[in-house]
């Protein structure tokens, strides 16, 4: 009878397994990648452009093909993207820094893309861009900016432009109230949004210099970000706390700014009392030539 009892338990316990593995195999892929470093989908010892898409526990999955690099420059916390097609190695970069041009070439050269646009996110106060000397040491590079930032540049973008990089592109959407050239530019198949400073992950942009303006920014964030899919990630201009990634999603329940009423939200604004950036006498007439002011 214990025997049989015995077999019994034993069948249960590899049905229940088989159920398992059937039903949670991207988290046990999670797991297994954590341990050992290599995410699924990882072609490993292949051409740094040939490893499609990486994926982990926290819907980090980018779309097939899209080379994707996030750097952080430690004295402003700005995040700089790199985002190239793994195909034709056309590619985009996003809110480069002057400190660290040397760093981006070399990441560049060694990935073997063609940089095509530089672009920032709005004129910066707190670095300048290194956007004006890339374009001397790269033939043919092109940088970008929204129209309303009044700073210089090869294209000046508008709501509803794209920034295409071989299949890939990023949609322009504008979203003023932290400056009034901010944009937030938003993947193809919108899982990914670069959100500059007017979405930050549980905070946003500051709105008392700059033609900042707290209403405009709330309604930007609630219309032109919050309206995308759940699971888009959200990769903002900067962060000051170790965090690298949100999701529209985390941000439209748990921002502590944004999910405030609007009145609650321009009081908030309005009492931040914070000092005025290090930099910004020197960025931000830097920035409006692009970032060739006395450099």
């Amino acid at each position: 009878m214990c025997s049989a009892v015995t077999r019994l338990a034993a069948a249960r316990r590899v049905v229940a397994a088989t159920l398992f593995l059937r039903t949670n195999t991207g988290s046990l892929n999670c797991v297994l990648a954590q341990r050992s470093g290599v995410w699924p989908g990882d072609n490993t010892g292949s051409h740094p452009l040939q490893a499609v898409s990486r994926r982990s526990c926290s819907r980090m999955a980018l779309t097939e093909g899209l080379v994707f690099r996030q750097l952080f420059e430690s004295t402003s916390s700005t995040y700089t993207y790199l985002l190239a097609d793994s195909q034709t190695k056309e590619a985009v970069l996003i809110d480069p820094v002057l400190e660290t041009i040397d760093r981006d070439l070399k990441l560049i050269n060694e990935l073997g893309v063609t940089l095509k646009v530089a672009v920032n996110t709005h004129c910066h106060a707190d670095h300048i861009t290194s956007t004006g000397l890339l374009k001397k040491r790269l033939a043919g590079l092109k940088s970008a900016i929204s129209i309303f930032s009044g700073a210089k540049a090869d294209i000046h973008l508008t709501d509803g432009d794209r920034i295409s990089f071989g299949k890939h592109y990023l949609t322009v959407r504008e979203t003023p109230g932290h400056t009034d050239g901010c944009v937030t530019l938003v993947s193809g198949d919108q899982s990914m949004a670069f959100t500059g400073d007017a979405l930050l992950i549980r905070g946003c942009g500051r709105t008392d210099f700059q033609q900042g303006c707290s209403k405009m920014l709330y309604k930007s964030v609630h219309e032109k970000i919050f309206t995308l899919p759940d699971q888009c990630l959200v990769y903002p201009a900067h962060d000051y706390k170790g965090q690298t990634a949100s999701t529209v999603a985390e941000e439209r329940r748990f921002n502590p700014r944004l999910t405030k009423s609007l009145d609650e939200f321009v009081d908030i604004m309005n009492n931040l009392n914070l000092p005025k950036p290090l930099q910004i006498d020197i960025a931000v007439p830097a920035n409006l030539v692009c970032g060739l002011h006395e450099v």
